[in-house]
């Protein structure tokens, strides 16, 4: 899978958004954010943006099915700083019978700050390919 998807500058065209509060430990020397903390920013707002549209990651995979990330994509354009609070925007951006792929939008004070795009493909617990549930299908449609 190669990401396609292009993540809109425009916060409203996201249909969910997540705070998170740099912390001291994820800056270097300068109070800037080292760019491997991008990572788990990304999966906080996820995994809050499926226990917010009611199917909580810990129910999807106690289902049966994991969604491993098989590629990123990060844009940086400003640097995040020490007590920064983060929104992470984020929407469901393509979806094949296995995979998708999530955009994000990092803001701090409505300035962007960086643009991101996740793929995951839907895996079972041997790391066999599945299809997507059915539920994530109808949220996309």
């Amino acid at each position: 899978m190669r990401i396609g998807h292009d993540p809109t500058s425009d916060p409203s065209a996201y249909s969910f958004s997540h705070c998170v509060r740099v912390r001291f430990s994820e800056t270097d020397a300068m109070g800037i954010v080292h760019h491997s903390r991008y990572l788990p920013y990304l999966e906080e707002a996820r995994v809050a943006y499926l226990r917010h549209i009611g199917h909580p990651y810990h129910e999807t995979r106690a289902a049966g099915t994991d969604f491993a990330i098989i590629e990123v994509w990060l844009g940086y354009m400003q640097p995040l700083k020490f007590d920064d609070v983060v929104e992470v925007h984020l929407r469901l951006a393509e979806l094949t019978r296995a995979t998708f792929q999530m955009s994000y939008l990092l803001t701090v004070d409505g300035q962007i700050r960086a643009k991101a795009v996740t793929a995951h493909g839907a895996v079972n617990g041997d790391g066999r390919p599945v299809r997507l549930p059915a539920w994530l299908s109808d949220i996309a449609s």
